[in-house]
């Protein structure tokens, strides 16, 4: 009597390992959120910031291997090199570094500066550069005065088999601010 009792708490013991096992390889296998952002001023990476803390999420900057400088941006000089990008719609500013492991993302928030009414061709470099199919992308801006909407529904045009969705502003953004697009994206 004695040995089927030992038996039976060593097989008990055996199955409650098992399924502990089994539960956490699942959790390890939940898919995570990834905030994405380029930021040529400080503006949109402060909104990634909050958001990614709003969204308890991991964070990735979209650093361009050339850094843009106050004269790169200057939108009022037909010769910058911001406006020179804009006006070409095939140009794809190089970028430093990928995302390890993007595979254990399924929500990907993607932020930037609206420049030209629309998202800036480093934009388009970082998404053909990533493998996002399967991923539920939402956008995010700052800008001083245009809507997320051209440039989502640009993105959309150029991307049509990704699942991009329009977020929101995030100017001058709060916690808040960044609760209710994480929120409102669900």
């Amino acid at each position: 009597m004695k040995g089927l009792i030992l038996s039976l708490a060593a097989l008990l013991t055996i199955s409650m390992s098992a399924c502990s096992q089994n539960k956490k390889e699942n959790n390890t296998m939940e898919k995570k959120t990834l905030v994405v952002y380029f930021s040529a001023t400080g503006t949109t990476a402060q909104a990634a910031k909050l958001l990614a803390q709003a969204a308890n999420a991991d964070i990735y900057e979209i650093i361009p291997e050339k850094t843009y400088t106050n004269e790169d941006l200057d939108w009022t000089n037909k010769k910058s090199r911001s406006t020179l990008e804009m006006n070409d719609k095939s140009s794809r500013p190089a970028i430093k570094g990928v995302v390890k492991d993007l595979a254990q993302y399924d929500t990907i928030y993607l932020g930037f500066p609206i420049w030209w009414y629309t998202a800036p061709t480093i934009i388009n470099t970082f998404i053909e550069k990533n493998d996002l199919k399967d991923k539920t992308i939402i956008t995010f801006a700052t800008s001083g005065g245009s809507s997320v909407d051209k440039a989502t529904r640009d993105l959309k045009a150029s991307y049509p088999t990704l699942n991009i969705r329009k977020g929101r502003l995030l100017n001058d953004a709060t916690l808040r601010d960044a609760k209710r697009l994480v929120e409102e994206s669900k």
